[in-house]
């Protein structure tokens, strides 16, 4: 199946090797290998994904944007089947895309230094600034209402009054402490009705994978542009707050493990700010620190809103799972808060 794909671009079996490739949860990956290039082939995940047609649009228009204003940049595109299309489509095996492998780039799993994260965060800021003049209104959203934490705490209110008895008793603990943390969600509807926080360009999706790195682990662009959408900067500096700051995963059930590190949240920040190039507002920069705070209580949230409802969205590989997902991400925001009066104090000082 997967040489009748290459086909479509008008490669010939004879001479190519194809290997799963990546570490990628949503979409399956292969690397394309030929006697003189190599491609990274995708499937496209349309459960996840309803429309792969509207990140075709959104990676087109943004490409050509950025070939117009800045050419310089590394923006790693689709490549056209022979038919003149950049997403080819196959009958009971759904969406498929052809990318180039960017040779002498490598990918990073999990954040090992602050430089990384410092470099991850400065190309995040830095693709934003270079669309800060795009018509994000020409942006298609890929999934509507992805980092909508208003909506995520309606669902997780629902889920304490629909959701499974006895799971909404254990887990009463967590629950009390959520609900006591409602500020975050008033914090967070405070800014959208607050015109200095502005719709932009965004990534949404800003764990270290989503970076290519050179061989000096200098970042080079970034990548994986399906969640590409109009939103606002508390979406990619959050993500990466929730992801990079803590040295375990949100799948680490020893919470003691669970951490801050002080080190990394600086480097975030002055990633960030350098890529993004005084783009943000004051308002915006002030809030930095609730950045953090309102993906982490998003995922707490979500993860504890399906445990109560038995694992609908995100299934569970062991009993419990989800409810440890959730202790774990209340445990990472317990820590962050702790850190707010420093870590405020930090932004203000740069």
């Amino acid at each position: 199946m997967i040489y009748k794909i290459l086909e479509a671009y008008g490669m010939e079996r004879s001479g190519l090797e194809v290997t799963p490739f990546g570490s990628g949860l949503i979409n399956h990956t292969w690397k394309v290998d030929t006697t003189d290039d190599s491609y990274i082939l995708q499937r496209i995940n349309d459960n996840v994904f309803k429309t792969p047609g509207d990140i075709a649009h959104n990676t087109r228009l943004i490409g050509n944007y950025l070939l117009d204003t800045n050419p310089e940049y590394l923006f790693v595109r689709s490549l056209l089947t022979n038919a003149g299309t950049d997403l080819h489509f196959v009958e009971g095996e759904g969406y498929f895309r052809l990318v180039p492998f960017i040779k002498g780039s490598h990918t990073v799993d999990v954040v090992q230094t602050p430089l990384q994260a410092f470099e991850a965060a400065k190309q995040f800021g830095k693709f934003t600034y270079l669309l800060k003049d795009f018509p994000v209104e020409k942006l298609r959203v890929t999934i509507p209402d992805f980092h909508n934490l208003s909506l995520r705490y309606q669902q997780f209110l629902q889920a304490l009054e629909t959701g499974n008895p006895e799971r909404i008793a254990t887990s009463a603990r967590e629950i009390k402490w959520l609900t006591e943390q409602d500020f975050i969600v008033k914090r967070f509807d405070a800014m959208k009705q607050n015109p200095a926080f502005k719709m932009r360009v965004t990534h949404h999706d800003t764990k270290i994978s989503n970076v290519l790195f050179d061989a000096e682990d200098r970042g080079v662009c970034v990548i994986d542009l399906d969640t590409v959408m109009p939103g606002y900067f508390i979406s990619d500096v959050g993500d990466m707050m929730r992801t990079c700051l803590s040295p375990v995963s949100e799948e680490e059930q020893d919470f003691s493990k669970i951490q801050i590190r002080d080190s990394y949240y600086t480097a975030i920040v002055r990633g960030y700010l350098e890529g993004i190039n005084g783009e943000l507002t004051a308002e915006e920069q002030s809030s930095f620190f609730d950045a953090g705070c309102y993906l982490m209580y998003m995922q707490a949230l979500r993860f504890l809103a399906d445990h109560l409802n038995n694992d609908v969205y995100y299934g569970a590989r062991y009993p419990g799972h989800n409810y440890v997902r959730a202790c774990n991400q209340i445990t990472l925001l317990r820590r962050m808060l702790e850190k707010e009066e420093g870590f405020r104090k930090y932004i203000e000082k740069i």
